[in-house]
């Protein structure tokens, strides 16, 4: 990593670790900079040819490494936490995808001290378009959370929130792209049903999604701006919009993004 040479090992390097390794990669880190763990062999060797990186038991990587991404699922977080507490090297910085899992409960099962950072990440991490939230816990520094902020930076934008909203982050963006990908699979089908040929509905909403998203970033406009530049008097998008509203789209929004964020919640709590 620039600056300073650290050894980051990705514990659990299943869809989302081995985003945050592609992204350690791409960001120019030699491949000895980073290894991985997995469970099964064959995962071992995909991980190897993919990637040519070492992999080994979360024991031994545990010893090796300077940073340790934690990413295995939530209800797997406290046996592994103690499989790699013996082993850990002093100062280690500990940095949790864990969704629901606050920075108390790695504080906990690990070496007193340990600085431990939470972040939320999503999967446009794979075309480095990922939003990577980022939470110090209570012994992680301002330096601890500046390597976490270069650790992801290659996989896309970075924010830092305070550790008590990244549940909502969860809702929002680390769940987020599942529903954008919903709305645009809604457009396809519905282009089909009008007639439109499938690779041409695609190719329509899959384009029209990415404009739209690239205007909302360049342009610094509230949605609500723009929506309303499209939208026309009695026009064929007011009627579109009038449809979705009879329908509760903002009231569903509202619903899915609440269950998610009571599903971390509860995530933490059946963890803790």
């Amino acid at each position: 990593m620039r600056g300073y040479a650290v050894i980051v090992a990705i514990l659990g390097a299943g869809k989302m670790g081995e985003l945050v390794l592609g992204g350690l990669l791409r960001g120019g880190h030699p491949v000895t900079d980073a290894i991985a763990t997995a469970r099964r062999p064959e995962r071992a060797e995909q991980l190897r040819a993919a990637h040519g990186v070492r992999v080994f038991n979360n024991a031994t990587a545990a010893g090796q490494a300077d940073v340790l991404v934690i990413g295995v699922k939530p209800q797997d977080a406290d046996a592994l936490l103690r499989e790699i507490a013996p082993n850990m090297r002093r100062g280690a910085l500990v940095v949790s995808l864990c969704a629901g899992l606050p920075t108390e409960f790695f504080a906990r099962r690990l070496p007193e001290g340990t600085p431990v950072v939470r972040v939320m990440t999503n999967t446009p991490a794979l075309v480095g378009g990922a939003i990577s939230a980022i939470s110090p816990g209570a012994h992680a520094t301002e330096a601890h959370v500046a390597r976490a902020e270069e650790l992801f930076r290659p996989l896309g934008a970075v924010i830092r929130v305070p550790e008590k909203q990244q549940d909502a982050v969860t809702a929002v963006s680390g769940s987020g792209p599942a529903y954008i990908y919903l709305f645009v699979e809604s457009m396809i089908e519905a282009g089909v049903l009008l007639g439109l040929p499938r690779a041409t509905a695609h190719e329509l909403a899959v384009q029209t999604a990415l404009g739209s998203a690239t205007m909302l970033r360049d342009s610094g406009e509230h949605p609500a701006v723009l929506r309303a530049a499209v939208t026309s008097p009695a026009g064929t998008t007011a009627a579109a919009l009038h449809q979705l509203e009879r329908h509760g789209m903002r009231a569903a929004v509202l619903d899915a993004l609440e269950a998610a964020r009571d599903r971390a919640v509860a995530l933490a709590a059946q963890n803790t």
